[in-house]
Parts: C-alpha cells; sequence; structure tokens
C-alpha cells in the first residue's frame, strides 16, 4: 500500500506530453513551449492543435481544423428551445454542464467507442471538437436569453473568440478585445493534472464517454476552490470601490489600509484574491504577459481605474508577502481583462471552462490511448468489529 496523501498531493497519477509546470521557476509549457511565446505569437485554434497533437500545426492543416472547428459552431435547434426554457436566474455554469451533457443526446453514436468496444480516437476528436465549437453558442444563447434579447447565430467567417464576442453582444468585437479574448483562451487551456482535468481523467479511464467525461469536468471546475477566483477578484475590487466610496475616501488613499487588514487578518480566514497558487511559488508564468496586455485593453476601453487598482495592489503584495512566494496568479489579471471587454462577472468562470475543455479533451484522449483504470485505494480509519445493535435496543 503506498503511503497515504491527502488531496493525493504529490501523487503522480498520470504521464502527459501535454503541459509542463515547474512551479519553483515559474516555468508553463505547452507540449514544450512557453507560455508565454505561446501568448504573444499564437493563437486559441492553433494552441488547441498543439494540445491534441502534441506539434504545432502546418499551415495546410491549421487552416483545415479552423474549418472544420466553424463548421460545428451552431447547436442543436432543440437545444436553443431547452436553454431558451431555462430560468433566467440559473447560473451559467450550471446552464453549461447541463447542455454540454444534453449534446450527447443529439449524437447518434455518442459513446466513441467501436464495434469492438475499443476507444475510437478518431470519434472521440470529433466529439471533442464539436463540444469545443458549441459551448460558446451554448454560454452566449443563454446570456441573451437572460438578457431578453433575441439569439445571435453564429458567423462561420469568424474565428473562435471574436465569433463568441460577437453572439455575446451582437455585433463584432473590436481586434483588440478579440485578441485579449484570444490570449485568455491560450494561458487556460491547460494546466497539468488539476482538479479538473484528473476528474476527466478519471471519468474517461472507465470507458465513458467524451460528454461524460467533458460535463464531469465541468461540475468540478465549478467548485470555488478551483475556477472561482477571478469572479472573487472582481468583488474584491468592487468592495474597495464601495468602501472608499462609504467613507468618502480616494480609492487609491483606500487601498493600502484594505490590503493591510486583511494581511492582519489571515489567520481568520481573511484572503486577498487572486494571489498565491498551490503549485507556483513565483510569478506565475501566464501572469507575466497577461499583466502587459491588461494595461492595454484597459486604457483602450476606459477602465485604467481598475488596472491602476490592481497594480497597487501587486506592489503592496509584493513588500508584504513576496519574500513568502507569494504573487499574482493568471486570476489577478484576467479578472480586468474580461471587464474591460465587457463580460459579466458570472461568465468569468464558463470562460475559463470554455477555454480548458480543449485541455480536458486532450487529456481525455491521451488517457484512452495507454488506459488503466483509476481506482485508488482509501486508508480505513473506522473501528473493527462492531456490534450489530437491533433497532429496538439503540
Amino acid at each position: 500500500m503506498a503511503e497515504f496523501s491527502k488531496g493525493l498531493e504529490g501523487v503522480v497519477a498520470a504521464e502527459t506530453q501535454m503541459s509542463f509546470i515547474d512551479g519553483a521557476k515559474g516555468i508553463l509549457e505547452y507540449v514544450g513551449i512557453p507560455i508565454d511565446d505561446l501568448a504573444r505569437n499564437s493563437t486559441f485554434e492553433e494552441t488547441v492543435f498543439l494540445l491534441w497533437n502534441c506539434r504545432l500545426p502546418k499551415k495546410a492543416e491549421l487552416d483545415a481544423f479552423n474549418t472544420d472547428l466553424r463548421s460545428r459552431y451552431r447547436i442543436p435547434a432543440e437545444l436553443t428551445s431547452m436553454i431558451q426554457s431555462m430560468p433566467k436566474t440559473a447560473q451559467p455554469m450550471h446552464v453549461r454542464r447541463t447542455a454540454v451533457s444534453a449534446l450527447s443526446m443529439y449524437d447518434p453514436s455518442p459513446n466513441g467507442l467501436d464495434s469492438a468496444g475499443k476507444p475510437d480516437i478518431p470519434a472521440m476528436r470529433s466529439k471533442a471538437l464539436n463540444v469545443l465549437a458549441q459551448i460558446p453558442t451554448i454560454i452566449a444563447t443563454f446570456d441573451r436569453h437572460r438578457r431578453g434579447l433575441p439569439v445571435v447565430d453564429p458567423r462561420a467567417n469568424l474565428a473562435f473568440a471574436p465569433n463568441f464576442l460577437y453572439m455575446l453582444n451582437g455585433e463584432a468585437p473590436t481586434p483588440a478585445m478579440a485578441r485579449a479574448f484570444d490570449i485568455c483562451m491560450i494561458l487556460h487551456a491547460d494546466h497539468g493534472l488539476n482538479n479538473s482535468t484528473f476528474t476527466g481523467r478519471v471519468v474517461i479511464s472507465t470507458l465513458s464517454d467524451m460528454y461524460s467525461a467533458l460535463t464531469a469536468a465541468i461540475g468540478s471546475l465549478r467548485g470555488p476552490l478551483h475556477g472561482g477566483a477571478n469572479e472573487e477578484v472582481m468583488d474584491m475590487l468592487h468592495e474597495i470601490e464601495a468602501e472608499a466610496k462609504k467613507q468618502g475616501k480616494d480609492v487609491m488613499d483606500y487601498i493600502e489600509p484594505y490590503i493591510m487588514d486583511k494581511l492582519a487578518h489571515r489567520n481568520e480566514g481573511a484572503r486577498i484574491m487572486g494571489f498565491g497558487h498551490r503549485v507556483y511559488k513565483t510569478i506565475d508564468p501566464r501572469a507575466t504577459f497577461l499583466k502587459t496586455f491588461s494595461k492595454q485593453i484597459a486604457a483602450d476601453t476606459g477602465n485604467m481605474r481598475l488596472y491602476e487598482m490592481s497594480s497597487k495592489i501587486e506592489a503592496i503584495m509584493a513588500r508584504e508577502v513576496g519574500a513568502k512566494g507569494i504573487y499574482p496568479n493568471v486570476d489577478f489579471y484576467s479578472a480586468t481583462t474580461y471587464h474591460s471587454i465587457g463580460l459579466k462577472l458570472d461568465l468569468f468562470t464558463p470562460m475559463f471552462a470554455m477555454s480548458r475543455t480543449s485541455g480536458w479533451a486532450g487529456h481525455c484522449i491521451e488517457q484512452v490511448t495507454d488506459n488503466r483504470l483509476y481506482r485508488p485505494a482509501a486508508k480505513y480509519v473506522g473501528p473493527h468489529g462492531a456490534p450489530y445493535v437491533p433497532v429496538a435496543q439503540r
């Protein structure tokens, strides 16, 4: 029996070629390519191809991949009707989880196995591409439904990022907004064997279907300990603004006492959102370029105040706790970026999940190519030989 590790911390449970993390040095690579290089030079579509094929595509391959992805943007009419029947007060992550699960019902062969009961990798890739292409349509359809607006059909002549923003807002985004969203998609695409990725691999290891594995991964990401931190960053910034206004102070002057008060009460559960990471003990490599880009998009969209607030918080945290290895993570500046391009707060986590679908699917395909059913042991800590007491005597 292996040594017990709570939360499986430090336990190696899978081999992968998709992403490499060195938390001590602040390194994240997708198939060996540094994340900063991809954020500066690649597109989300090219990054998905890289993760699914463990190599960069040639131009003809990328063109074919883009064409295939765009041809799948539309969701079944019945699913549109289903989404429009949902309560407008529903949480977007719950809607997304339900809708992705529902997609399996419109697939005539959802299971992804061949006639011998073995994984059919091309079929699994096709199902993964369907889900990836249609998730933006699902989210945009629900958001417009809850706002009482007509559904905007996807445009096959638009890339992944601008098509989503077009369906959401009813007008094509500016190139800067589209690029900002594209970069966020690249940065969130994969991150080793995180909780939701592990969940997807566990499900697919039973030879279940891609829809079930991705639905389970969505459920994992929805938890506030995993995917909700960027929403909490924006909540913190709004709280600082509201408290400063209540006290009649300039918001920039109020930041220091606010942060210092939080730090003073850390033992009581107070937290500064967007700082620290389970893996990284230095600056999150995903935050490096995003900080620079968030400044640009904030300036372009009239949100410099939020960026300046974020920069001041980062400076205070560097002074107070930087020596302890507590630095900004990707959520800290992605929150400002998402806000600047006009996304509602409760869409932040669905955006994370939209991107991470690419990583989940890649890991699922990787899992079944050399599969072993996950079946860890549990350390029993209960009694032995306990007597059964009849109900009348209890």
